[in-house]
């Protein structure tokens, strides 16, 4: 992007109120008005004309209370989607809208193309539309000034075609009873169906695309001198105006031609003005004007999306005249409108139109029916609207979309999801902040809140939530691939870093990268530092505060390591968190096997002395369990149940025991041995594993860590439950 560029700033008349004004007197008011009437009666297109532009009305008023609370860049509804909802959410509502806009401006130009073959029905079509096009495009590419300018002409072309209808009106066209005009339509169909028949909802599908193009004005955003003023007054002011003109046309052709003439003559309004030229000329205007709008709007949102490096070749994108014109993007959108006009025939894709128009308007009042229930201080919009409005907005635009063509609707939003579902893999950088984070913290509040003191439940929804008190990041390096097959894929890990408070100190530093690659690699992990000299006391009181928090750690995970003092730096971590009610779990590595093969894991299971019934309450083993199922997935390892018991009589109820509780537990592909005799003496003999892990309790003697490790020549795990995981849930 050039860095001396100066852009031409528009005005609300010239950069909104005229294009949308524009767009909506188009080619359907001159050539289906008439017929709308003699189907409906007057009555029924005044309702089609109050229902579509009340649709339009509501997505208006939705538009312009987001465009009074934000800074819209350029794109129009590109802009406010993308600030509101991110990236991904604009761009695949942007990429469909862009090529939507640019088949809008073959339509046009094959619209323009009929109205100049009624005139000149010995012209060639393709000369036609090839000579359009290059007029459309080169107006706009030199700039949108020129393009502004050209369009207060044909509005005076239009203002001329309905002076004419007014001096026809005035000399009695209006030959037709006001009594006999209001009335309620017959719906006897069209020329194309041989008048078979039609139903006011085909008639309203036919009607509405004249409501839409109130985006026309909006899509100017990045070239208005005060976009916040300019989008509502200007859109709100053509959405009035059009709509006055609609009703008036629809009272003045009712009493001006009986329904045979409005069913089967399209050109009736040519007919029935003072001066029928005036009004072909209008349809000329109208269809010249709505391209030359969509095909300055359309550039701009492909601008836009370049800018924010939504699309492939985006600086290529981004460049502009000295004048401030998007030129590449111009010339990229007047290829694809090139390509579309080789079609020769749109009517399959038509549809699109209309319906990637609607479901921007949907996404509109999405984005403030978000705003208004979020309730941040930060939406505090200068155009205030009341809270039904965007709901209606919403709900009747989505309704229109399956009343014009419910297979095409469904086709429209699965491109939209698909587009979507390929850039939220593109990892887009988003510049601006967004209303996802609100989104996604009040989400969080009101689950805290309605999940408040469900302990019950709290045992199905258990996820390794890990806090791991780190003075020593070496150690944390060594234990990270453990802590994440832990955590994975839903667990998270807290990392708490106790140090004495020093300026020069660097772990913060240190923590957070190590915690931005647990991040990486699908944990969620997050750090904060405790300055103290006591190592134990700063554990503690990190979990004593978090006891408020609903989002608290589960589970204490100790490193156990050679400076560690075991007496007065662990033992009253442990000590304390089996009194706050959270797990633990104590960590000792094997100095040369460390965690082997990541094969095999052995579970022991403490005899259980005739009470082998298997309730709720199975003792300590959830924690222990969970975290082996945990890592036999991560690992694709296999888990091993081991008991020793003293009474020859108790093998039968220990193995049934055993095989009960991986039943219930549902552990596939678990195996179990039962032995008989003394533990110590087993446990060095004791099958290989990779990991073993043991029940604690606060009395867990140092000897004791140390002699495991050394029977079973393997890294060990103690677990204490917390209380609040089940294995059975």
């Amino acid at each position: 992007m050039e860095a001396d560029t100066t852009v031409k700033r528009f005005g609300t008349f010239g950069g909104v109120f005229t294009p949308t004004l524009l767009t909506i007197l188009g080619v359907i008011m001159y050539l289906r008005l008439g017929w709308v009437v003699g189907n409906a009666g007057l009555l029924g297109a005044w309702l089609i004309i109050i229902i579509s532009f009340l649709i339009t009305l509501c997505t208006a008023l939705s538009m312009s209370a987001i465009t009074t609370n934000i800074r819209i860049g350029a794109g129009g509804a590109y802009a406010i989607v993308s600030q509101a909802l991110g990236l991904e959410v604009g761009g695949s509502l942007g990429i469909p809208r862009y090529i939507s806009q640019g088949l809008a401006v073959t339509m046009y130009i094959f619209g323009f193309r009929e109205g100049w073959l009624a005139i000149f029905p010995d012209h060639s079509a393709f000369l036609v539309d090839v000579i359009v096009f290059a007029l459309l495009l080169s107006i706009a590419y030199i700039s949108a000034n020129l393009a502004i300018k050209a369009q207060f002409i044909i509005m005076g072309i239009i203002v001329l075609s309905m002076i004419s209808i007014v001096i026809a009106a005035y000399n009695g066209s209006m030959t037709i009873p006001t009594s006999d005009a209001l009335s309620w339509g017959s719906f006897k169909g069209s020329v194309e169906n041989e008048f078979s028949g039609s139903s006011f909802w085909v008639v309203f599908a036919v009607f509405f695309p004249a409501a839409t193009g109130i985006m026309a004005g909006a899509n100017m955003s990045g070239e208005l001198k005060e976009p916040k003023r300019s989008i509502p007054n200007g859109t709100l002011w053509a959405i009035g105006v059009s709509f006055v003109i609609y009703m008036l046309l629809a009272f003045w052709i009712s009493r001006s031609a009986t329904e045979t003439e409005l069913v089967s003559n399209y050109y009736i309004m040519v007919e029935k003005a003072y001066i029928g030229p005036l009004i072909l000329a209008g349809i000329l205007g109208a269809t010249f004007s709505s391209a030359l709008a969509s095909i300055v709007g359309s550039s701009r949102i492909l601008f836009a999306m370049g800018e924010h490096k939504v699309l492939p070749f985006s600086n290529f994108l981004v460049h502009q005249s000295a004048n401030g014109q998007p030129r590449n993007a111009m010339l990229v959108t007047g290829i694809l409108i090139f390509l579309t006009l080789l079609l020769r025939n749109l009517n399959a894709v038509a549809p699109l139109v209309t319906l990637f128009f609607l479901i921007t308007y949907a996404m509109i009042n999405i984005v403030v029916i978000i705003e208004q229930n979020l309730g941040l201080i930060s939406y505090r919009p200068v155009f205030k609207i009341h809270r039904w409005v965007p709901w209606f907005g919403l709900v009747s635009s989505v309704f229109a979309m399956f009343i014009i063509n419910p297979t095409v609707s469904l086709i429209s939003i699965m491109i939209v999801l698909m587009v979507y579902w390929y850039l939220s893999r593109q990892n887009l950088e988003t510049p601006f902040e967004d209303v996802r984070s609100g989104l996604f913290v009040s989400f969080a509040e009101w689950a805290a809140k309605h999940t408040w003191g469900m302990k019950k439940m709290q045992q199905r929804a258990w996820k390794a939530n890990l806090i791991v008190p780190v003075r020593d990041v070496n150690g944390l390096k060594g234990t990270f691939e453990f802590l994440r097959n832990i955590a994975k894929p839903k667990g998270s890990i807290k990392l708490l870093g106790i140090e004495p408070y020093t300026e020069t100190s660097t772990l913060a530093e240190e923590l957070e990268s190590i915690s931005e690659s647990f991040r990486q690699k699908g944990v969620f992990s997050s750090t904060t530092v405790i300055h103290t000299k006591e190592f134990a006391k700063g554990i503690n009181y990190g979990n004593q505060a978090l006891q408020g928090a609903f989002f608290r750690p589960n589970i204490v995970f100790l490193n156990l390591q050679d400076h560690d003092d075991y007496e007065t730096e662990l033992r009253p971590v442990m000590k304390e968190s089996i009194r706050l009610e959270i797990g633990v779990l104590l960590y000792l590595s094997h100095p040369t096997a460390l965690l082997g093969q990541r094969n095999t894991i052995n579970v022991w299971v403490s005899d259980r002395r005739t009470k082998w019934d298997l309730g709720w309450d199975i003792g300590n083993l959830d924690l222990s369990i969970l975290v082996a199922y945990k890592l036999k997935m991560n690992w694709g390892a296999r888990i091993r149940l081991i008991t020793v018991i003293n009474d020859p009589n108790e093998v039968d109820n220990a193995k049934e025991f055993l095989n009960l509780l991986i039943n219930l537990a549902r552990l596939p592909e678990t195996l179990t041995e039962v032995h008989i005799g003394d533990f110590y003496t087993i446990i060095q003999n004791a099958p290989s594993a990779d990991l073993n892990i043991f029940g604690m309790d606060e009395d867990l003697k140092f000897e004791f860590i140390k002699e495991m490790s050394a029977k079973t020549k393997s890294t060990c795990l103690f677990a204490k439950d917390s209380g609040h995981e089940s294995i059975l849930a």
